[in-house]
């Protein structure tokens, strides 16, 4: 059973940057890590996804620019780091892991994080 564990949230200023990381419990040696986000009253939506290898990255099209996953084997951890954050990316950020491919459907991965907490606010 993995467990995820994430930090790194917080509150910080619009055009600010923050770095979630989520560790792993246990080696995931062939799983897929990943980002959802869920903000107030909307549904949870995919962020970015990264094999364990770091050979291929998944990112959400709106979020491209601004985000960037990256991982880092040695201490099971997988990042996310943000840029030029704005009000609306404020959300819970959630790690998620799966074996397989990449995918941006919520269902599909059976092991998540808690969450920590984004407020994007002036």
């Amino acid at each position: 059973q993995v467990q995820l564990v994430e930090s790194g949230g917080g509150l910080v200023q619009p055009g600010g940057s923050l770095k979630l990381s989520c560790v792993a419990s246990q080696e995931i040696f062939s799983y897929i890590l990943g980002w959802f986000r869920q903000a107030p009253g909307k549904e949870r939506e995919f962020v970015a996804a990264i094999t364990w290898d770091g050979n291929e990255i998944y990112s959400e099209d709106s979020m491209k620019g601004r985000f960037s996953i990256s991982r880092d084997k040695a201490n099971f951890t997988v990042y996310l780091q943000m840029n030029s954050l704005k009000p609306e990316d404020t959300a819970d950020y959630f790690c998620v892991a799966r074996i397989g491919k990449a995918t941006r459907y919520r269902a599909d991965y059976p092991y998540w994080g808690q969450g920590t907490r984004v407020t994007v606010s002036s």
